[in-house]
């Protein structure tokens, strides 16, 4: 009989369009399905609370899936290098596959295996099951890494776009399954206290949902989403980022069922996809890239201390709707609208000169899709210290940035419903409101909702005083 295959499973839960999985499939041999909770090798980028509940559902529904095909999943907890050693003599595996990871830490990690677990002979395959194109193999004309995101959009397009998804296998062989842990016993979920109410409320996690999220998007809301995808009380956006990130659909099946779906009509929705892939791009070329702005004239910054108004945006009381409404988003539901993370991150950056940094690390521990290369591309593109930034004197208005894409106030009105009886008129700028339109809202300024924690004239004078000394030296 054929030695067993280890198969390694990381953030590519699911059947469909896995490389490797279908590898271990076509290979015959009998398969080992394997998931490492290393939290000693990603360090303070360990998986934050809130992904952390999403990965314990999506790993009992890969289960499950995996279950339907005779093969048991297995869970172990440690250092990868520690466990596949420990799994490999346990079996007498020959084989090891998985699918790429793009953080720093893991490719440092997953090089030293792949070589150790070579010179002990054993055959070890890794695959892209993540991206629709190898960082390797998109080059600028000078055969470096693209910096400004347009041109690296068209050589994507010129590519001819990714190859075709792979279907899930219809059978796989079993190994004799070791023991493995308990996923209760992991204590992923909160439970004192259990704050995911509302994530629960929010999300179905899982292949089967990826796919239904997406099939549904695609047919319903694709067409419509150049124009909608701003508005934040619209349900215009896939909200497929989490089950990108964690793999329980992969981007090129996302590329095809939008290709199969719209056509060209696709295209802008492709876009934000080719962004998540610029992204990855970059974090692989720039390893610092979640600490260091790579614009390195911002290390001269002068960042302000302010612990109040930290919490303040934190628990979204800034006295700014929209910004308050993005941040109680994010704690309710582990979400926040794409809108509403741009501004709600010029807010913290701009408007109280906090670190990017600081609002980075509060994502990763508050996102569902949290996810290292997104994350820390799309706070330095706020920022204006990442490559192809936003400029550094762009400040986003919250009031002005409510008022065009969230006209009605609905979006305001479901997070911060203390507002909720005001009109369109006054819902983003309450603090202009008649007293008497506030009495009948009920809304009582520096009681019920505080006034704003900063004039925004004022701190984007602020702002830009202090990003143009930046800039000048």
């Amino acid at each position: 009989m054929a030695a067993p295959l280890i198969l390694w499973f990381r953030n590519d839960l699911r059947l469909d369009d896995n490389p490797a999985l279908d590898a271990a499939a076509r290979s015959g041999a009998p398969v080992v399905a394997l998931y490492v909770l290393d939290d000693e090798s990603a360090g303070r980028w360990r998986m934050g609370a809130a992904s952390r509940w999403w990965l314990h559902h999506s790993l009992a529904a890969l289960a499950a899936d995996l279950g339907r095909l005779g093969v048991s999943l297995i869970l172990r907890r440690g250092r990868a290098e520690f466990v596949l050693e420990g799994l490999i003599e346990e079996t007498g595996a020959g084989a090891v596959y998985w699918n790429r990871l793009y953080e720093p830490w893991a490719m440092r990690r997953d090089s030293e295996i792949k070589a150790s677990l070579r010179a002990l002979g054993l055959t070890v395959e890794s695959f892209n099951g993540a991206l629709l194109f190898e960082p390797a193999h998109m080059r600028n004309k000078q055969g470096e890494t693209f910096k400004v995101f347009s041109p690296f959009w068209r050589a994507c397009l010129a590519s001819g776009g990714p190859p075709p998804p792979l279907p899930a296998p219809k059978k796989l062989a079993a190994a004799r399954a070791p023991e493995s842990d308990a996923l209760d016993d992991w204590r992923l979920p909160p439970t004192k206290p259990d704050w995911a109410q509302g994530l629960r409320e929010t999300w179905r996690v899982g292949e089967k949902a990826a796919r239904a999220r997406l099939s549904e998007f695609a047919k319903d809301r694709l067409r419509d989403y150049k124009t909608a995808r701003d508005f934040m009380g619209e349900e215009g956006t896939s909200r497929l980022s989490p089950h990108l990130h964690f793999g329980e659909v992969s981007p090129r099946r996302v590329w095809a069922e939008a290709t199969s779906q719209a056509g060209e009509a696709g295209l802008p929705f492709l876009r934000e996809l080719g962004w998540r892939e610029f992204c990855h791009h970059l974090l692989v070329a720039f390893p610092e890239m979640p600490d260091r702005g790579l614009d390195k004239r911002f290390d001269a910054f002068s960042w302000r201390d302010d612990p109040a108004a930290l919490a303040a945006w934190r628990k979204g009381v800034t006295g700014y709707p929209l910004v308050d409404a993005g941040m109680r988003q994010l704690w309710l539901t582990g979400y926040m609208h794409n809108r509403a993370r741009m501004v709600a991150a010029s807010f913290l950056i701009k408007h109280l000169l906090i670190p990017w940094q600081i609002g980075e690390r509060w994502f990763w521990d508050t996102l569902v899709d949290a996810d290292l290369a997104n994350n820390s591309g799309g706070w330095q593109w706020v920022a204006g210290c990442g490559a192809d930034a936003a400029p550094y004197f762009r400040v986003f208005n919250p009031v002005l940035q409510g008022e065009k894409f969230d006209p009605y106030g609905d979006y305001v009105r479901r997070y911060v419903p203390e507002l909720a009886g005001l009109d369109a008129r006054w819902i983003h700028r309450p603090w202009e409101a008649p007293a008497d339109v506030l009495g009948q809202a009920g809304v009582r300024l520096g009681e019920s909702y505080p006034r704003p924690i900063v004039d925004h004239a004022e701190a984007r004078a602020r702002a830009l005083a202090a990003f143009e000394d930046v800039r000048l030296n």
